[in-house]
């Protein structure tokens, strides 16, 4: 059965600076939960904000490495998702109640992409 990565992006400045709320916590681990049951669940986490990442770029035979934040840009990856479901729509499925659990001023967008096996 192929696998999937989906790829959370988040618009940093709609995002709460506090975090995720308890409510939404609640709601990603009963999903979560449902997930990993039926037996799709690989991987998941959610990442640090920007601000304490860095960027390592290679381009025209130079290596340059980026403190975050990265202001200029809009989205950042903010998790992921490795599932293994039977088709894209289902991962898509899956998705689409993951970006359903966030409160309406959450900006999410979720790039869901098969992995290329070996």
């Amino acid at each position: 059965m192929p696998r999937y990565l989906s790829l959370v992006r988040i618009d940093e400045t709609t995002a709460p600076p506090e975090g995720p709320s308890p409510e939404l916590m609640e709601r990603m681990g009963e999903l979560i939960e449902e997930v990993t049951k039926a037996g799709v669940m690989l991987d998941t986490a959610g990442l640090l904000p920007s601000a304490q990442g860095k960027r390592v770029r290679w381009e025209g035979g130079n290596l340059t490495v980026t403190d975050g934040p990265f202001t200029e840009a809009k989205e950042v990856v903010g998790g992921y998702a490795i599932t293994q479901c039977k088709d894209m729509d289902e991962a898509v499925e899956w998705t689409k109640r993951f970006a359903r659990v966030h409160e309406e001023y959450w900006t999410i967008t979720c790039e869901v992409r098969e992995i290329a096996e070996a």
